[in-house]
């Protein structure tokens, strides 16, 4: 989004929550930090002036998403949501789904399994009082609450060849993971297929009603209608 945004030379500020610490370069000014909830938002784009604001943050932001929605109410600004679709169920495929990470946790058995957790970082209490080995993959090193886990340092995008052979090598027997969709963190369900392993499928947040497109040229096409006045 960065890219097209500056390819076609329209002035946009790129903003980071802060939670990474060595987050990738955009070719647009940057931003690290939070804006104080939605009234903070709400007059940083009055302050600085902004005629249209792009969410294209996580799915699973939930708070951050919720923020922007009404951050751009209460500024009279357009929004669009630029939201990768979600993950779909293959043949071979033994997936359950899942509200929650809480439910995510309860629904794994209690028999010492060997679990990928392919959640992040961000949600990882539910899972203290479950009696498991865990395989976490972070992006970058940084500190987790779980015991007996074991931490892969590393950045997508992924292979299936790569995510079996890891799977395989530290003996996996379940995975977690989120409906994040995108093809850079997709191979661990081709893996968990090719593998037949069980895969705990935790669905996105309920949002509020938005304008949610799922490519690029979508949300160019929008800003280039309201630059027409359509």
């Amino acid at each position: 989004m960065a890219r097209a945004l500056a390819d076609a030379g329209i002035d946009a500020v790129y903003s980071y929550a802060g939670r990474v610490q060595n987050p990738a370069q955009q070719p647009l000014t940057t931003r690290v930090g939070g804006f104080g909830g939605a009234d903070g938002l709400a007059a940083y784009l009055r302050a600085e002036g902004f005629s249209h604001l792009i969410d294209a943050t996580h799915p699973f932001a939930a708070a951050i998403s919720q923020n922007a929605h009404a951050a751009a109410g209460r500024a009279g600004v357009p929004l669009i949501v630029l939201e990768r679709a979600p993950w779909g169920s293959q043949p071979g495929d033994r997936w359950t789904h899942v509200a929650d990470f809480r439910a995510a946790a309860q629904v794994l058995p209690g028999d010492g399994s060997t679990v990928f957790l392919a959640i992040g970082r961000q949600q990882l209490a539910p899972f203290l009082g479950c009696k498991h080995r865990w395989m976490l993959r972070f992006a970058e090193v940084a500190s987790h609450p779980l015991r007996d886990a074991t931490l892969i340092v590393s950045r997508g995008p992924f292979s299936v060849a790569g995510d079996v052979a890891l799977m395989r090598r530290h003996g996996v027997t379940h995975v977690v993971t989120k409906t994040s969709g995108g093809r850079g963190a997709e191979a661990k369900l081709a893996a968990a297929r090719e593998l037949g392993l069980p895969v705990i499928v935790i669905d996105r947040p309920a949002l509020p009603a938005r304008h949610v497109v799922a490519s690029v040229a979508e949300v160019m096409d929008w800003l280039h209608g309201a630059d027409r006045g359509e």
